[in-house]
Parts: C-alpha cells; sequence; structure tokens
C-alpha cells in the first residue's frame, strides 16, 4: 500500500506524517526550529523531518505535501536564493498596505503584500535588482524536493492578494510594481511534478513520488479534522481563538475581521479571536488551569463574571477593533471563580463568532470540531456546548500534518 507525507511548517515547530491510502499514521516525526529562522535553518529541518522517517515507510511513498504559516514569506533571487531574512507571520512593520481594497483580505499589517511593499520601499537597489520571486514558507520548501521555482498555492496567496474566486491576480495587484515578484497560484493538492531525484535518493524516496502544491497551517489543521460537510465547522483551541465554518459561500466583512479560503467548491469561512489560551496562561500554569478547573462546581452555573479577555488592547474577531481594551474586572480572589469567568466568557467569545457567521449568510452550523490544547480541558468543552447549543465533536486529528498527508493522498476534496 502506499504512503502519503503532510509536513507542517508552524508556528511552534515542524512535523511529518506519513499516512497510508486510508488514512492511517504509519510514522510521525517533529523537529523544532528557531522562533526567528533563517531560510536554510528550515531546509536543515526538512532534511532532519524525512531524515527521520523510516526507510520502510520513505520507500512507499507516493506524494508529499507541506503546509507553512501563513504570511511568511521570502524574497528570492533567480535561483529561488533568499535575498534576506523572512518576514514572518507577525511582521506587522509594513503597515496596512493603501494599494488593497479594504474588502481584500490582504489589507492587514501583517499580510504577503504588506510585507512585500515593505522590501519594496526599504531594501537597496541592488537588492531589489536581484529579486525575482515572493514566495511563501511553504512553497520555498516544496520547491526544495520538486526543484520548480515561483509556485504557490491560493491558500497561501489569500493574503498576498490573490483573488480565489476568480483564481487570478486582480488588476489592482497586476498594476503594482511588485507584479514581476507573484507567483504562480495552484489548487492545494495540484501535482507540481516528481521530487528532484538527488532528494529522492538522499531520503530513499521513490523517485515516481509527486509533490503537490500545500496549504497554510491553519488549513492544515482543519483538513486533519476530518470536517468535510457544509455546515462543519472547527474551532481551534491555541494561544487565540480561530473558527472556521465550511460554507457554500464567500464571506468578506472588514469589520468582523472575517475572510473567506477557497476550498474546491466550497469556502472556509472565519476569522480568529485575540482571546484564547494566552490570557490562560498568563494566569495560570497548566497544571493550575488542569487542577482549578477540575474544582469549578458542577452542574455548571453562570459565574457572574462579564469579561472580554485580552492581554492588549485590539481585538480581530467577531470585532474588528485595534483598540478595543480588555474587560477582565472585577478579579475575584477566588482563583476557580477567576478562571470560571474566563473560559465562560470565551465560550461567549465563539458563539458569538458563530452567530456572526452565520449572520452574513455563512449558513448553519450543524457541528463544531475542536482542535487545539484546549481541547483537553472538560470543563471548557461543557462551557462551550452550553453556549452554542451545537453538538461538539473531537478531531479526527489535531495535527496540521495530518491534515496536509491527507491532502497529498487525495482525502480531501480540494481541487475545483
Amino acid at each position: 500500500m502506499m504512503n502519503y507525507v503532510g509536513i507542517d511548517f508552524g508556528t511552534s515547530g515542524a512535523r511529518a506524517i506519513a499516512i497510508d491510502a486510508t488514512g492511517q499514521v504509519v510514522a510521525e516525526t517533529r523537529c523544532p526550529y528557531p522562533s526567528q529562522p533563517e531560510a536554510e535553518a528550515w531546509r536543515h529541518t526538512l532534511w532532519a523531518l524525512l531524515d527521520q522517517l523510516p526507510r520502510v515507510v520513505c520507500q512507499r511513498v507516493g506524494a508529499m505535501a507541506i503546509d507553512g504559516t501563513s504570511g511568511t514569506v521570502l524574497l528570492c533571487d533567480r535561483n529561488h536564493t533568499s535575498l534576506t531574512q523572512p518576514l514572518l507571520y507577525n511582521d506587522s512593520r509594513g503597515g496596512i498596505p493603501s494599494a488593497a481594497p479594504p474588502i481584500s483580505p490582504a489589507y492587514t499589517a501583517t499580510s504577503s503584500l504588506a510585507k512585500a511593499l515593505w522590501w519594496l520601499h526599504n531594501l537597496s537597489q541592488q537588492t531589489l535588482e536581484q529579486a525575482h520571486y515572493l514566495v511563501h514558507q511553504a512553497d520555498w520548501l516544496s520547491s526544495l524536493l520538486h526543484g520548480k521555482l515561483g509556485i504557490s498555492d491560493y491558500n497561501n496567496a489569500l493574503k498576498l492578494g490573490y483573488d480565489p474566486q476568480i483564481l487570478r491576480y486582480p488588476s489592482w495587484l497586476t498594476a503594482l510594481e511588485i507584479r514581476p515578484w507573484l507567483p504562480q497560484v495552484l489548487a492545494p493538492g495540484t501535482d507540481i511534478g516528481p521530487i528532484q531525484p538527488e532528494v529522492a535518493q538522499r531520503f530513499g524516496l521513490p523517485p515516481t513520488c509527486v509533490i503537490k502544491a500545500g496549504t497554510t497551517d491553519s488549513i492544515g489543521a482543519f483538513l486533519a479534522s476530518g470536517a468535510s460537510l457544509p455546515g462543519d465547522a472547527v474551532t481551534s483551541l491555541g494561544s487565540t481563538l480561530v473558527l472556521k465554518l465550511l460554507s457554500p459561500v464567500a464571506i468578506s466583512d472588514n469589520n468582523s475581521g472575517i475572510y473567506s479560503h477557497r476550498l474546491g467548491q466550497q469556502w472556509l469561512v472565519g476569522g480568529a479571536s485575540n482571546t484564547g489560551g494566552a490570557v490562560l496562561s498568563h494566569y495560570f500554569n497548566p497544571a493550575e488551569l488542569r487542577t482549578l478547573s477540575q474544582q469549578i462546581p458542577t452542574p455548571l452555573k453562570p459565574s457572574g463574571l462579564d469579561y472580554y479577555p485580552l492581554l492588549t488592547p485590539g481585538e480581530r474577531f467577531p470585532i474588528n477593533d485595534p483598540t478595543l481594551a480588555p474587560r477582565l474586572t472585577p478579579q475575584p480572589s477566588d482563583p476557580i471563580r477567576f478562571l470560571h469567568g474566563l473560559l465562560e466568557s470565551m465560550a461567549r467569545i465563539e458563539a458569538l463568532g458563530y452567530e456572526k457567521l452565520t449572520t452574513l449568510g455563512g449558513g448553519a452550523v450543524h457541528r463544531v470540531y475542536t482542535a487545539g490544547g484546549g481541547a483537553q480541558n472538560p470543563v471548557w468543552q461543557q462551557l462551550r456546548a452550553q453556549a452554542l447549543g451545537i453538538p461538539l465533536v473531537p478531531s479526527l486529528h489535531t495535527e496540521a500534518a495530518y491534515g496536509t498527508a491527507r491532502l497529498a493522498a487525495g482525502l480531501v476534496p480540494l481541487n475545483p
């Protein structure tokens, strides 16, 4: 039976998962990498992941795909050699790009477009003369495997300004000076080409192994969940609270911080709130979270606390307000009640997010899959179930690399 490999370069490390044609995991490896890496560090990490896969698994790999952190980009020369340090997903030095229309997902300070324009206006003329390709993290890593240059996918290219509804770059984007840098965009899961012979030989991979267009780490996590039908949603309870709903229609609402990724003939609509696990970690260590959660009285009753838990001012979704102030008072002396209030408030924000998606035309939410570290907290799950009034189901798998392996195997209907 053939194997398929998905590789995830997320914010906290890199992982590789190999599955068989039925979706069963046959091998899994992981490797940390620096939080401020150079492109060459990514290369070494990718090679380390492949080295760790058992040779018996590698010998049967039919296809591979890579996901990367959305918005992490490199500017490369004609040989795909990085000309600068990568600009990471959370780098906002470029500010909101006025060249993009406000309805575009590229109209944010951390977008790929904002970073490209910052390079255009701040790099030396000598460097700009060498610039030939703007590529995302997943694009560059994939090119190490297939050897072709300047190829991306429509999930990674969304915040560069690519329009997934018309499947091309819009005219306002192609009119900019960065037009020569724009990569060719394919649907995720599209065959790019066979693995380079020298890479295949080095890691014991078949020369017939196909490298496929990848996706972003958040889309990989969605694909890992098992969600596949309109009305399926995934909430990621990580450092932030991320909601994604599978919908027959695309939604873009800048006032609510909502945008849409294309998934074949469907759309993944949603947004990311700044509340979430990072706020909990600010007040409680992991052991305290486990112990205090278990002491919240059941059956669950309202805490009487009305919070909007943020670490710093500013919210993206379901309210897009960069000045929104945290609301964390009054803080009771009882840490159990304080934690109850935080979890309860986060559940309300999640419910408001799904209500917003439904109100704007995303369709009814039928069931919510849960991913991320917060999925392990049973009291949080009970509070969420109360607030949502929607069935909660566990994800098939919580690692983005698993979703990307499913993409490589053709187990998800992404291609239009």
